[in-house]
C-alpha cells in the first residue's frame, strides 16, 4: 500500500496546484491507450490517421480509424481520478488541468479550467472555408452512415485535435505553461512524459522552485527529480477523495 501522506501534506500547504494528465487516466475509464497493446497505433494505418496531409488527401482514413475511439466517447464516464481532481478544484486547491487526452472526460466530470494541449474534438472545422461544427453534429452524421462529414461548401470537417504536421493549440499550451510556472505543486498523472512539448511542463514547475509529484504505472524521465513517485492512480484518487471529503 503506497503512502500518500507526503503528497497530501503538500496539497494542503500549496497556494496553487496544477495537474498534467495523460493516457493512464483515460484507461481507468476503459478507453484504450493509443500506444498500448490494443491501442490505435497498432493499426497499420496509424501514422496516416492523425497526419494532416493524409487527412487532406483522404479524410476517410481518419474517420474509419477513429469512428469508435473518438466518436464513441459518449459511452465512457469519468473515473475516480477525474472526480478527485474536481474535488480539489471545489475546495479551492486546484487551479487548472493541462491534459494530453482528447476524451473530454475532465469537462464531463465538471472541471472548469482544462487546457487540452493536444487539441480536442469538441469542435470541428471545415478544411476549405473554416466553418465550425460541433462534436455532437459530427457524431450524428456518422451514426447516420455518413463516411466523411462535410461542410455545405464540400470541404471535410476536421476535428480540432492536433495532427502530425500541425502546431499545438497556442492558447491551451500558453495557459498550460503559465499554470506550470505558477504552481508550487504540480501533479503528473498517468503520463510517462515522453511526448514533447507537453512532457516539458513539469520541468517549468521545477525551474520555478515548485514540487513535482508523479503517479504513473511506468517510469518517467523526471522520477529522480520528483518530490515523491507513486504507481497507483486509483489509490491516489481514493486518498484525495477521503482527505478532501
Amino acid at each position: 500500500m503506497e503512502d500518500y501522506s507526503k503528497l497530501i501534506t503538500a496539497l494542503k500547504s500549496a497556494k496553487q496546484v496544477g495537474v498534467l494528465t495523460g493516457a493512464g487516466v483515460s484507461t481507468l475509464s476503459g478507453i484504450p491507450d493509443f500506444r498500448g497493446p490494443q491501442g490505435l497505433y497498432k493499426n497499420p494505418d496509424a501514422e496516416r490517421i492523425f497526419d494532416v496531409d493524409w487527412f487532406d488527401r483522404d479524410p476517410s482514413v481518419y474517420y474509419k480509424g477513429c469512428r469508435e475511439l473518438v466518436y464513441g466517447l459518449e459511452k465512457y464516464e469519468p473515473n475516480k481520478v477525474h472526480r478527485a481532481l474536481k474535488r480539489l478544484e471545489d475546495v479551492g486547491i486546484l487551479k487548472g488541468i493541462a491534459t494530453q487526452n482528447i476524451d473530454m472526460l475532465h469537462q464531463k466530470a465538471g472541471s472548469s479550467n482544462v487546457w487540452e494541449v493536444h487539441g480536442s474534438p469538441i469542435q470541428h472545422h471545415c478544411r476549405w472555408c473554416g466553418r465550425a461544427a460541433s462534436f455532437e453534429t459530427i457524431c450524428a452524421e456518422l451514426k447516420n452512415g455518413v463516411e466523411v462529414p462535410r461542410c455545405p461548401c464540400g470541404g471535410a470537417y476536421k476535428p480540432d485535435i492536433t495532427f502530425f504536421g500541425e502546431m499545438l493549440p497556442e492558447e491551451a499550451f500558453t495557459k498550460s505553461q503559465e499554470l506550470a510556472i505558477k504552481s508550487d505543486v504540480i501533479l503528473v498523472l498517468g503520463t510517462s512524459l515522453t511526448v514533447y512539448p507537453a512532457a516539458g511542463l513539469p520541468r517549468l514547475t521545477l525551474q520555478a522552485g515548485g514540487q513535482v509529484f508523479i503517479v504513473n504505472g511506468s517510469p518517467t524521465s523526471l522520477d529522480d527529480q520528483a518530490a515523491a513517485r507513486y504507481t497507483d492512480l486509483a489509490a491516489f484518487a481514493d486518498a484525495v477523495l477521503e482527505i478532501f471529503a
